[in-house]
C-alpha cells in the first residue's frame, strides 16, 4: 500500500483527469496553481511509476473510492454525550452516508428548502480512511487497515434526526446529497500526532475544540475492528469517527446553519490543511 505524508486528489489544469500526490511538508493553502509530481492511482504512487507533472487546478475530497458509502459513528465523544444528557453506548452505533453525500473542499453545499428548514447543523470529525479490505478483524490488527486521516463534516437535519421522527434511526436526517465534505488532505496514518486538537469554525468563530483522540469514548481501532465483524469493509472506506461538543438537537433555532455560512473544520497543528464548505440555500 502507498506510504506518504500529505496526501492529496485533485484534478488537472491541463486535461481535468484526477491524479494523487504527495504534497510532504507544503502548505496545502498554496498548493493550487502548482506543478507537482502526480500518479493516476495509490499504487502507482506507491511503487513510484509512471508519475507525470501536472498542474494542481481543484482539490478533491482525498478517497481512493469516492464510490464508496460513508461510514459514521454517533456519540463517541465525551464531551457530547454530557452535553446532550445521553447515556453511553455498549458499543459504538453506527449508519453510512451515501457516495452521493461526498463533497470536495472548498465546494459549496446546495441546501434546498426541505433541509434548511430543518435545523441544519455542522459535525467537525476525525475521518479515517481504509487502506483494505476489513473483516472480523482485532482492534490489535486495525492499525494495519488504516490508510490516513483527515477531517470532515456530518452535515445533519436535526428536525428529521429528533427521535419523534426518526426512532434513532439517523440515516435521513444525515444521507442528503453532498452532506459529507472531506479532506484536503490525507495525513498517512503514521503523521497523526496523539494530541490532535479537532478544530470547527462557523464565520470565523470557534464552535468545537477539542483534543480528539482524549475524548473519544470508542477508540479508532475499536471502531474499525467493530464495524468489520461479518462485515466486509472495503478499502478506500472514509469513516467518520463521531463528533465533540457544540452541537445537538437542543440549540437555539440561530445558531443553526443558514445561508452563506461558511464552516471550516481543520486537526489544529497536524498540517492537513482546513476543510472549508459554503452552504448555499437554493
Amino acid at each position: 500500500m502507498a506510504t506518504f505524508q500529505r496526501l492529496i486528489r485533485f484534478q488537472s489544469k491541463e486535461d481535468g483527469s484526477i491524479h494523487y500526490a504527495d504534497i510532504g511538508s507544503n502548505d496545502v493553502s498554496k498548493v493550487q496553481g502548482t506543478r507537482v509530481q502526480a500518479y493516476s492511482s495509490l499504487d502507482a504512487l506507491s511503487s513510484k511509476a509512471s508519475s507525470n507533472t501536472v498542474t494542481v487546478d481543484r482539490l478533491l475530497a482525498p478517497v481512493p473510492n469516492p464510490n464508496l458509502p460513508i461510514y459514521c459513528v454517533g456519540l463517541n465523544y465525551r464531551s457530547h454525550a454530557e452535553e446532550a444528557g445521553l447515556k453511553v453506548p455498549k458499543q459504538p452505533p453506527l449508519w453510512t452516508k451515501p457516495a452521493a453525500a461526498l463533497a470536495s473542499p472548498g465546494e459549496d453545499i446546495p441546501v434546498g428548502k426541505f433541509c434548511a428548514e430543518a435545523n441544519l447543523d455542522y459535525e467537525g470529525e476525525l475521518v479515517f480512511v481504509t487502506s483494505k479490505a476489513a473483516k472480523n478483524i482485532t482492534p490489535e490488527q486495525a492499525p494495519e487497515y488504516i490508510l490516513g486521516y483527515t477531517v470532515g463534516n456530518d452535515i445533519s437535519c436535526r428536525t428529521h434526526q429528533a427521535p419523534e421522527n426518526c426512532g434513532w434511526q439517523f440515516y435521513f436526517a444525515k444521507a442528503f446529497d453532498k452532506f459529507a465534505p472531506i479532506g484536503p488532505v490525507l495525513l498517512g496514518a503514521e503523521h497523526l500526532s496523539k494530541d490532535v486538537k479537532l478544530v470547527t469554525k462557523v464565520n470565523g468563530d470557534v464552535v468545537q475544540e477539542s483534543k480528539c483522540l482524549e475524548d473519544m469514548i470508542f477508540s479508532i481501532n475499536d471502531i474499525l475492528s467493530w464495524m468489520s465483524q461479518e462485515t466486509t469493509i472495503p478499502a478506500g472506506t472514509a469513516v467518520m469517527t463521531g463528533t465533540p461538543a457544540g452541537v445537538g438537537l437542543f440549540r437555539k433555532p440561530q445558531l443553526f446553519l443558514k445561508d452563506s455560512d461558511v464552516v471550516e473544520i481543520e486537526l489544529a497543528g497536524a498540517g492537513a490543511g482546513v476543510l472549508k464548505n459554503k452552504i448555499v440555500v437554493a
